[in-house]
């Protein structure tokens, strides 16, 4: 029997979820017009004022906003409210430029908890659980959101934030962690170090796993249900909408219903800016049309994925995005073939090796080199060098197979690759440097 946390709203008709869509949209922009100069540039430039938005339909009359407005209107350019207003900040851990700092009012918090709330719910979570909330805490919006989300729902909330894995193991031991929430590069340390301790799946109280804030296979999500015993759901979010919560997946674990009451999707060719019908693949952009003080509208969030409004099993009505396939700005053009970590990802977990794997891209002579860095589990470590170089073949051909390009693979001994506590670091492109 599927579980909500808020029943009318997450299982409402598309007429009443559109008539709150175009509602909030107009009273959003007109909200924005008048207390966003930057953003009313924008939309003066297109020669648009409020009243040209009577509702969703005219939502691709709107300028987009990226990363790039953020970081020239950094720190005070884009918020809708003024100061006193506002009770905290939370920011991206980017490493380019300045960082993005969002704003909240109490409002825009107590929101946001909500839909960590249903996500938690939709994992099946209930006052009964003990949720162990083991994102980074502080300006990163992982552990503030969850931990949050814990609370409405109820849960015994153990906040450890990430780091000191054994900690980690002796909480969800000893009081009984039964949902774990955590990057999905961190789930997969802890049920590494699980295994190392002995424990069998059978020993460990966790039922579910929630899992966001970078990229993940479906290989790695079944490594981990398995390791731990769970079964685990992915979380999306970005700090500039609000952070995790902004969708969310269902039992059935089609997609994440995206919280449409509060954001509303779109999926553009990210050359043209054309938008795109259901089930074709492009860049997401959203428009918050709830948040107070910092309320972005036709955000290009660089996250490729579809859209689904398919009736879905879990009674949910609230559109699907897919899994994102990786982003318009992680990803790696090499030899002009896209290659996203996540699809090296897929190819190593099917041959049986670990999620731990970095790859170094350079530049030789005017050429793209491709170095995937492949860590050994303990179970096939061996220093038999003929074994190694068959293996090595193996990778290489599975990575031809998938990308469509020769990449040089060097298997590594057993946690010889940096383990992250955070989002772990994947890519070392020294084109850049």
């Amino acid at each position: 029997m599927e579980r909500y946390y808020q029943p009318e709203i997450e299982t409402a008709s598309r007429e009443q979820l559109t008539a709150w869509q175009n509602e909030r949209l107009v009273r959003q922009v007109k909200h924005v017009w008048d207390n966003v100069p930057y953003y009313r540039k924008k939309m003066e430039e297109k020669g648009l004022t409020p009243d040209d938005i009577r509702g969703v339909e005219d939502l691709g009359k709107l300028p987009f906003l990226s990363k790039a407005d953020l970081r020239e209107a950094y720190p005070y350019g884009l918020l809708a409210e003024p100061l006193k207003n506002c009770v905290r900040i939370q920011s991206t851990s980017g490493t380019t430029g300045k960082r993005v700092v969002a704003f909240y009012t109490q409002a825009d918090i107590d929101l946001w908890e909500d839909c960590c709330a249903r996500a938690i719910v939709a994992a099946g979570g209930s006052d009964e659980d003990v949720c162990q909330v083991s994102y980074g805490y502080g300006l990163f919006t992982g552990g503030p959101g969850l931990n949050g989300g814990s609370h409405k729902v109820g849960c015994l909330t153990i906040p450890t934030s990430s780091g000191n894995t054994e900690r980690q193991i002796m909480f969800i031991r000893d009081l009984n962690a039964t949902i774990l929430c955590c990057t999905p590069s961190y789930a997969a340390y802890i049920a590494e170090t699980m295994k190392e301790m002995g424990l069998t799946p059978d020993e460990i109280p966790l039922k579910a796993g929630i899992f966001g804030a970078e990229a993940w296979s479906e290989e790695m999500r079944r490594d981990v249900e398995k390791t731990l015993g769970i079964k685990a759901f992915d979380i999306y979010g970005l700090t500039e909408l609000s952070g995790p919560g902004v969708s969310f997946e269902c039992s059935a674990q089609t997609g994440m219903h995206i919280n449409e009451d509060h954001f509303i999707a779109e999926v553009i060719d990210p050359e043209t800016g054309e938008v795109l019908p259901d089930g074709e693949q492009g860049e997401l952009v959203f428009t918050s049309i709830t948040k107070q003080a910092f309320p972005l509208l036709r955000y290009r969030t660089r996250d490729i994925c579809t859209l689904s409004h398919e009736k879905c099993p879990c009674g949910r009505t609230h559109v699907k995005m897919s899994k994102p396939r990786g982003r318009t700005d992680d990803m790696l053009i090499i030899r002009g073939v896209n290659v996203f970590p996540s699809q090296v990802e897929t190819v190593l977990l099917n041959l049986g090796y670990g999620a731990n794997y970095q790859l170094v891209v350079d530049r030789v002579n005017h050429t793209d080199t491709l170095d995937v860095l492949v860590e050994m589990t303990p179970e096939m470590f061996t220093d038999n060098l003929g074994e190694v170089s068959r293996r090595q073949k193996q990778i290489v051909e599975g990575l031809r197979s998938m990308l469509g390009l020769t990449a040089k693979v060097t298997l590594v001994a057993p946690k010889s690759i940096a383990r992250s506590e955070g989002k772990a670091v994947r890519v070392i492109d020294r084109r850049k440097i």
